[in-house]
């Protein structure tokens, strides 16, 4: 109890430091990777056209450089990916070009965000079973060989119906039953063994459902919580795949961002583990309808549950992020209220009519 209670008080000091310096201070120490004390890391970005992707690299070219912070993808880079700093092809099924990568970048952290997401996978499994899983594989091997610090995101889908629901422990039965979750606990467990076994210092994050007004829905099992703006904003009426009683965790977008940041800016040696449940919020569509009608009165919701509501069964309703906030100082700004007024605020401009 008192490791923990140093622990958290040197981070207390660290943020309160951090914010008359810099919104995410470098905290590395000498031994650490490839980055000598006092250095900036160079820092690779993988699937950085995703959700997550370009907000972390804006995030991070902040405290770091512009130059510093590379994403990449196996796409064509959007005008604004392109323009606001280094972006790359990188195949991570290619792990040669990931180690020549490596080596003419010269770099010292790996932030893997590359998967296929829930719903997705199981539409195609052998895709899902190359990207996440090989994908995985080549990765971690990369940053064994280059010493890299590593990120690799986890979710809310690493659970399984045998899982305590609510709330959901950070370590706990798991069994999950979607492609998409088996492999972020294959990435976890994997990481963790290269820790223990190579000193490889692999860092996860477990996320519940990640909201943000500058993302399009891409059908997964919590995107409906994105949806249901656009719709109050246009039709005025959404119809939810779930059923209204379905209570997830989830998180806006700025918080994810946050924790991913701060998280990857502390020493290794304040972590007593890996791998961390995070969270912000869980509420129902039901709850978060109440909430749009705040400022859309005539909301209406049409309840039709299809395959998805069988994944978010098995999901989480409340995710207990206690030992992230314990341990490193994990907070969280936005609660429900919040994230539909900053939500609804930031697309409205974009159905004016």
């Amino acid at each position: 109890m008192k490791l923990r209670s140093l622990t958290f008080t040197n981070i207390k000091f660290l943020r309160k430091f951090s914010s008359e310096a810099s919104p995410h201070p470098y905290t590395q120490s000498a031994r650490d990777g490839n980055v000598q004390l006092g250095t900036k890391p160079r820092i690779l970005i993988t699937g950085s056209h995703g959700q997550l992707g370009y907000g972390v690299a804006q995030a991070l070219r902040k405290s770091y450089g512009r130059e510093n912070v590379i994403m990449s993808d196996i796409i064509k880079p959007s005008k604004r990916i392109l323009e606001s700093g280094p972006y790359i092809h990188a195949d991570i099924l290619d792990f040669k070009n990931l180690q020549q990568v490596v080596v003419t970048h010269r770099l010292d952290w790996l932030i893997h965000f590359s998967a296929l997401l829930s719903a997705v996978g199981e539409k195609n499994l052998s895709l899902a079973m190359k990207v996440n899983v090989e994908g995985v594989h080549n990765i971690l091997e990369l940053s064994r060989q280059f010493g890299l610090r590593l990120f690799v995101p986890s979710t809310i889908g690493a659970f399984g119906p045998e899982s305590p629901r609510n709330p959901t422990p950070n370590l706990t039965v798991q069994r999950p039953k979607t492609i998409y979750g088996v492999s972020k606990v294959h990435a976890e467990l994997l990481g963790e063994y290269f820790h223990h076994r190579y000193g490889l210092d692999f860092r996860c994050l477990r996320f519940p459902g990640v909201i943000s007004y500058d993302t399009n829905p891409g059908g997964g099992t919590t995107d409906y919580a994105v949806q249901i703006f656009h719709d109050a904003l246009t039709t005025r009426h959404h119809v939810c795949y779930l059923r209204k009683d379905t209570r997830l965790p989830m998180m806006y977008i700025t918080d994810t961002i946050k924790s991913i940041c701060e998280f990857m800016a502390l020493d290794s040696s304040v972590l007593p583990q890996r791998t961390y449940n995070v969270t912000a919020m869980s509420f129902t569509p039901e709850e978060i309808a109440d909430s749009i009608r705040r400022h859309i009165p005539s909301l209406e919701v049409t309840y039709k549950p299809d395959d998805r509501q069988k994944i978010a069964d098995s999901w989480p309703q409340v995710f207990d992020d206690s030992e992230a906030r314990t341990e490193w100082g994990w907070e969280h700004e936005y609660d429900l209220d919040k994230l539909v007024d900053i939500m609804i605020t930031s697309l409205r401009p974009k159905y004016a009519s």
